[in-house]
């Protein structure tokens, strides 16, 4: 998986299939940048060439077969989330307001249903065995889904409470633990005596005794049970959205950022210890968003209603394409160098680029 919020007129969240964040990524005021955050805007590139191109990439992260524009792979979809790469290189994706998963084919192009009724799936990733780890926040699940669709609860509650709503997930490559997002974000399909039930702004969660009870978790290889690994302690604000994750691939540090309507959330950086609690935390920059990826040199690829901006290890901006929204994004493809996003969020887009992604498990594993 921005920034109006001007949705709750008279029914949650517009149509109501999705949350605060995903819906205002296409409002026509996303692109009215305030001063705060105008920085990010895009700036004469170094490597991109082409007439009226409005990438940045003054490190020459986008390949030259890209021509200095983005793709659009299709349209037509109600809210596109949740890409997440097999160890073919296809992408897997979600429709959360049509409660349906589909598959990008890496060596067709095609796309094709995967599954229909997913518990309202938002963000997913594959585990090492192969199957499709999703953020179910009808019931505020987690749910592994395997090839034939079928699904089960991996969890479901944090001390006997409701989960918020899951909404996005990175698994550890090394240890096969897994980190899930849970912010709360009401749903009109949530059923009216979901004690979750309520307006916008969110004013209360069952994770929380005040505020809105925005916490990170961990689900440790073969457990049941969730471990809180931010807390208040280590000076996590919790009365807001964290949203999109992810993590090096030597599986030593995980990236967090929260959602906020000027973009401005926030990304935080943690070290991983041993047993999968988190230390260290850090403020890494000031922009957050929505969902995230990383490149093998460690940029950090935050999508937003800017569209999909890159940091690098140190905090520096070397890169953003402009997509009029943007609510996740993936590197994919039979060479793993196809930034796939899912935004605008009608459509999925991608980039061809001349760095590989770090998420993708190879075949041999």
């Amino acid at each position: 998986m921005k920034k109006r919020c001007l949705f709750f007129l008279g029914v949650l969240c517009s149509s109501g299939y999705y949350s605060c964040m995903k819906q205002a990524v296409h409002s026509p005021d996303a692109d009215l940048l305030t001063e705060a955050n105008a920085r990010y805007r895009p700036a004469d590139c170094d490597c991109i060439t082409e007439e009226g191109s409005t990438i940045y990439d003054p490190t020459c992260l986008v390949s030259p077969q890209a021509h200095g524009k983005l793709d659009t792979i299709k349209k037509g979809f109600s809210f596109t989330e949740g890409p997440a790469v097999d160890k073919r290189g296809n992408v897997f994706f979600t429709d959360q307001p049509n409660d349906k998963i589909y598959r990008w084919d890496a060596g067709t192009g095609n796309i094709t249903l995967f599954l229909q009724g997913t518990g309202r799936s938002n963000g997913m990733a594959f585990d090492k065995q192969g199957n499709l780890i999703a953020c179910a926040d009808m019931h505020g699940e987690l749910w592994s889904i395997d090839r034939q669709g079928h699904h089960k609860v991996l969890a479901k509650n944090y001390n006997g409470k409701l989960l918020n709503g899951p909404n996005d997930v990175w698994i550890n490559p090394v240890t096969g633990g897994m980190y899930i997002t849970d912010p709360i974000f009401p749903r009109d399909y949530w059923d009216n005596n979901d004690p979750r039930k309520q307006g916008w702004p969110p004013t209360h969660s069952e994770q929380a005794a005040t505020g809105k009870g925005g916490y990170v978790y961990y689900l440790a290889p073969g457990s049941k049970h969730l471990v809180r690994v931010v807390t208040e302690g280590m000076g996590w604000d919790a009365d807001g959205w964290p949203n999109g994750i992810v993590g090096t691939p030597d599986g030593k540090k995980l990236y967090v950022n929260k959602w906020k309507d000027d973009n401005l959330g926030g990304t935080w950086v943690f070290d991983i210890k041993p047993n999968g609690t988190l230390t260290n935390m850090k403020k890494f920059i000031d922009m957050g968003g929505d969902g995230m990826s990383m490149d093998e040199r460690g940029n950090i690829y935050i999508s937003n209603s800017l569209g999909v901006t890159a940091f690098d290890k140190k905090g520096k901006r070397i890169f953003n394409v402009p997509t009029n929204g943007a609510t996740n994004n993936v590197f994919a493809g039979q060479n793993n160098k196809l930034l796939f996003i899912t935004g605008a969020v009608d459509r999925v887009t991608s980039l061809k680029m001349n760095v590989e992604g770090v998420e993708k498990f190879p075949l041999n594993r």
